[in-house]
């Protein structure tokens, strides 16, 4: 629980930002969508920098409260200093200050997330060394996180319905901000680390970088990633247009998170002995196939039939569910591989490539949907036209719908199975007896 917690909090700062900053900047700052797409690709080449670098120097790191744990401290107070500022400009402020602002403090949230969830996650590939027992590990992280989404719907409520969003906005993230930096102070007071790994990360930085593509494991998990997020992106970018603009009621949107992140927790008790029976390979697998499904059905959801909407949401939720829990588990063991050939334990600088990956994605995403809009036409609060409905409806139904299923058959080619699993924790087992 002192592991799992901080990701409510922390989860749900990421997806009020995630989800609904685009639309706030558009709609309420009144910037154009071509410009929030170009902010957020910038945040995401920052995200170049700052992810294998956290991931690198946490590995490296030497103090009495381990490797991650310090990290975890430094993310505390920042966080809520810097979780309001982007949806807290001035009202004086207009033009290019006003996405100068915006732009400053989205940079600046993205900085103390990833001082949080680098070392966090790399920390999660560490509690337990066997090869469900992680399952267990990342679906108690996914159940906490489930929650801070279950909270962002609340949020999302009454954002959609506040006279004075930008008050809104305020109340929203530093409340978030706050909760984040106890729970982590929280964690920090009660976890501890294998002592064992502490001296044994990468010698130098572009070598453990290097080292996550030389690891063919890993290189077939970025791919798998890479798509998987260009998927996932596209619904939190576009979720709160599509109720509005094609659905044509903005309070559905909380609704239909609801559905997904609901359906996402409640299928959790199931998975794990799933994962059990079928491997982790085939249950992941399983669950991009019903993710894609249930972005299908998105694309041919309509006011007359949102039923169809909800039911897409629900099936959407499941997928992402078992690949929320499933996704990190596989991870871990893909690092035993790579302690297995280098003699090294770099859970940060793994976890940075792939958290990088997934925000790639999104900035991509981001960038994608706001030239899309800009070039179809889209005016904010005002009713759209044909080719601007269908740009919204292809980019949240058809385009992450494509994505999911061919990330599963790509992670259909994964050879890294519970048996050969069991033999490397052996080998290693072995090694670290000759150690002692």
């Amino acid at each position: 629980m002192a592991y799992a917690l901080p990701a409510a909090s922390v989860g749900y700062l990421g997806l009020l930002v995630g989800i609904y900053l685009f639309k706030f900047s558009t709609d309420v700052l009144l910037i154009a969508p071509g410009v929030m797409g170009t902010v957020f690709l910038l945040a995401r080449v920052w995200d170049a920098v700052s992810d294998p670098l956290a991931g690198y120097l946490s590995d490296r790191t030497r103090t009495r409260l381990g490797r991650r744990r310090p990290w975890l401290l430094g993310a505390a107070l920042p966080m809520v200093l810097v979780a309001a500022m982007p949806w807290t400009p001035p009202a004086g402020l207009q033009g290019a200050m006003l996405v100068a602002w915006v732009t400053v403090g989205l940079l600046l949230f993205e900085t103390a997330a990833t001082a949080f969830h680098v070392p966090h996650a790399a920390l999660g590939a560490e509690l337990s060394m066997d090869h469900h027992e992680r399952s267990r590990v990342f679906a108690s992280r996914h159940l906490a996180t489930g929650a801070g989404f279950i909270l962002v719907t609340a949020a999302l409520g009454w954002m959609t319905h506040a006279d004075d969003k930008r008050l809104a906005g305020l109340v929203l993230s530093m409340g978030g901000g706050l909760l984040s930096s106890l729970l982590i102070l929280l964690a920090v007071r009660r976890l501890r680390e294998r002592a064992e790994h502490v001296g044994r990360g990468g010698e130098r930085p572009f070598r453990a970088v290097g080292d996550v593509w030389r690891n063919p494991h890993a290189r077939l998990l970025l791919g798998v990633f890479l798509i998987e997020s260009l998927g996932a992106a596209t619904l939190g970018i576009l979720g709160a247009y599509l109720t509005q603009y094609v659905f044509g009621d903005e309070s559905l949107f909380p609704l239909l998170l609801v559905g997904y992140f609901g359906a996402s927790l409640l299928v959790v008790p199931a998975v794990l002995p799933i994962s059990r029976r079928l491997g982790k390979k085939r249950t992941w697998a399983a669950g991009m196939l019903v993710t894609a499904l249930g972005f299908l059905l998105l694309f041919f959801g309509s006011p007359e039939r949102i039923w169809i909407v909800f039911l897409a949401a629900v099936g959407a939720g499941i997928g992402g569910g078992i690949g929320n829990m499933m996704g990190p588990s596989v991870q871990a063991d893909v690092i035993d591989w790579d302690e297995y050939t280098t003699g090294e334990r770099k859970e940060g600088t793994y976890f940075a490539v792939w958290n990088f990956t997934r925000k790639c994605a999104g900035g991509l995403m981001g960038w994608l949907t706001g030239m899309t809009l800009q070039w179809v036409g889209f005016s904010p609060n005002q009713e759209q036209t044909e080719a601007t409905l269908f740009a919204i409806r292809g980019l949240a139904g058809l385009f992450p719908a494509a994505a999911y299923g061919i990330g599963a058959l790509l992670f259909f080619r994964f050879r890294l199975d519970e048996a050969e699993h069991r033999r490397i924790r052996a080998e290693l087992e072995t090694r670290a007896g000759g150690r002692g």
